[in-house]
């Protein structure tokens, strides 16, 4: 149901990259799904999300996530959101115990950051455009605001779509050279003319180890190959399908 990672594995910390196995949903839902913005039967979802509550040794009511929207914005949190509560964000950090913080994922990259002598955490959902915007930074800046320190920090990157599955074209591969010419190491050669493969995993976990942190690390698994454990929004779409799956990553302070 969830991959664990050694380096997370710190006292007073309990984190889990969540498959899309042992939840409630079926079809191209199946089973774990826990995106509320997916058009699955909403009463499912919120079975699974109760589910990833109870491993995670906190009530339903304190899985707490962002709306995601492909930005570098960090909120900090320290009880669940409102009703109404503007959470438009793509990451959240928290040094409140009782509360696990998370991000929805199927492609993008689930970053999980954990400062055990400060008991900070952090999630950030790391998409190309969060991770060549700052989400990443700005997930750091905002653990220190709360008395991280980012020698102490751990930052693991979970489950992402490998460069061997994202094909992107000539104009998303200019953006990146035109910014920094040393980004072209993140490209390789496409079997479509004109096209690249680009490489998120190796983009997130060096934006990662710039910012100095204690250690950065990487699950290695990749969701576009993996159709047993993960929803891919790439593998729908090739497919043709109406809708996908996602699956959540979080960490919480006992």
């Amino acid at each position: 149901m969830k991959i664990e990672v050694d380096l997370l594995k710190l006292d007073g910390i309990r984190h889990g990259y969540f498959t899309r196995q042992g939840g409630v949903s079926t079809g191209i839902y199946g089973s774990l799904n826990i995106g509320l913005g997916s058009q699955d039967d909403r009463d499912l979802v919120r079975e699974n999300r109760s589910r990833v509550a109870s491993v995670l040794g906190v009530g339903a009511a304190s899985l707490v996530s962002p709306h995601q929207i492909h930005s570098p914005d960090v909120i900090t949190v320290d009880k669940p959101f409102e009703a109404d509560a503007d959470r438009r964000a793509d990451a959240l950090v928290t040094a409140t115990p009782g509360l696990a913080i998370s991000v929805a994922t199927a492609d993008c990259g689930p970053v999980l950051f954990a400062d055990p002598n400060a008991r900070v955490i952090g999630a950030a959902h790391s998409g190309w455009k969060g991770a060549y915007t700052g989400v990443l930074q700005n997930t750091v800046a905002a653990m220190e605001d709360l008395g991280a320190a980012r020698s102490d920090i751990v930052a693991v990157l979970g489950p992402t779509i490998s460069r061997g599955a994202y094909e992107v074209g000539p104009e998303f591969e200019r953006r990146f050279v035109e910014a920094d010419p040393g980004y072209a190491i993140y490209f390789g050669p496409s079997e479509k003319a004109g096209h690249f493969m680009f490489d998120l995993p190796a983009f997130i976990t060096d934006r990662l180890r710039d910012l100095g942190l204690a250690q950065v690390a990487s699950t290695g698994h990749c969701t576009y190959a993996d159709e047993d454990r993960f929803f891919s929004f790439r593998r729908t779409t090739h497919r043709s399908e109406p809708d996908y799956g996602r699956q959540i990553s979080a960490i919480a302070l006992q």
